[in-house]
């Protein structure tokens, strides 16, 4: 059996030759229509006004398909909103540990120049920020 009717055939028709000829235009903005797709569109939706058997629009089964799966998300949100709490509060810690590390880094670079033993101490906090750094990548990865 087919799935369009004659009717809509032919109208379908009638619709992509205006397209051509460029006398085809939409009907919200009056603009020309030019894309194939969107002139089909237009004659299936002429045909459906005039009677023609036309399978229904693509978007109600779309919008069904949603609402079933709307159900099942719901429950899935709320422990999504439970860990974006968490990491929030992660990131609000390891901020403050990054901008305690920078001044004490910056306290560090003073004395350094003050007692001038800079190579002890910046190798003890390339150290310490290496172990930050992988801290923090080993909490964004958990």
């Amino acid at each position: 059996m087919a799935k369009y009717s004659k009717k809509s055939q032919e109208k379908v028709e009638k619709v992509m030759h205006e397209m051509h000829e460029g006398k085809l235009k939409s009907g919200r903005s009056g603009k020309k229509v030019t894309n194939p797709k969107q002139a089909i569109a237009i004659g299936l939706s002429e045909a459906r006004k005039e009677g023609a058997r036309v399978p229904k629009k693509a978007a109600a089964k779309k919008a069904a398909a949603k609402k079933s799966t709307a159900k099942k998300t719901t429950a899935k949100k709320s422990t999504a909103k439970k860990t974006t709490v968490k990491k929030a509060t992660a990131k609000k810690a390891t901020a403050k540990r990054a901008s305690s590390a920078r001044s004490t880094a910056k306290k560090a670079t003073t004395r350094k120049a003050a007692a001038g033993k800079s190579t002890r101490k910046k190798a003890t906090t390339r150290k310490a920020t290496h172990k930050r750094t992988a801290r923090r990548k080993a909490a964004a990865h958990a």
